[in-house]
């Protein structure tokens, strides 16, 4: 439990951070900037799935990557899965939960609605940095309709 109100405060601490830094950069007031916090959240998705596959032979095809990635890789972090995964069988997938962690302390309303992107691309980098470590290449877009429920949309990138 206290592991738990750790990482919420410290993911508050970097969104904030990655805030304070462009309203020193420049002066106007625009959307901010969060491609730190996507960094960020790269580095550590990388690092995590690192470790999480340590033991693991390596995977069948890209929907056992993705399926992996929605249980044992969102259990690890959120200590729950994925609530849907679905897929066009051509390299996007939509992973879908219902009580996004950093999105439960809001209203359920449309009230904070725009504030929502900030909370999720920590989570777009982990994604995105956890599947780079598993050798997928991808794009990984968070979508928010109605709080707290999230989708994640990741477009795999072939070459």
């Amino acid at each position: 439990m206290a592991d738990d109100i750790v990482f919420e405060l410290l993911h508050s601490e970097i969104i904030n951070y990655a805030i304070e830094q462009q309203s020193k950069d420049s002066k106007e007031n625009k959307e901010p900037d969060l491609s730190i916090v996507e960094y960020i959240g790269f580095a550590a998705g990388y690092k995590v799935m690192e470790r999480l596959t340590r033991e693991w032979s390596r995977f069948k095809d890209e929907l056992d990557t993705m399926k992996f990635v929605c249980t044992d890789f969102w259990t690890c972090i959120y200590k729950k899965q994925i609530d849907n995964l679905r897929t066009n069988h051509q390299g996007v997938y939509v992973l879908q939960d219902n009580a996004f962690r950093f999105l439960t302390n809001f209203s359920n309303g449309q009230q904070y609605l725009e504030y929502a992107p900030r909370y999720v691309a920590y989570t777009c980098g982990l994604i995105r940095g956890g599947l780079a470590n598993l050798s997928i290449n991808s794009i990984v877009t968070a979508e928010v309709q109605t709080m707290p429920s999230c989708k994640f949309h990741i477009h795999v990138q072939r070459s």
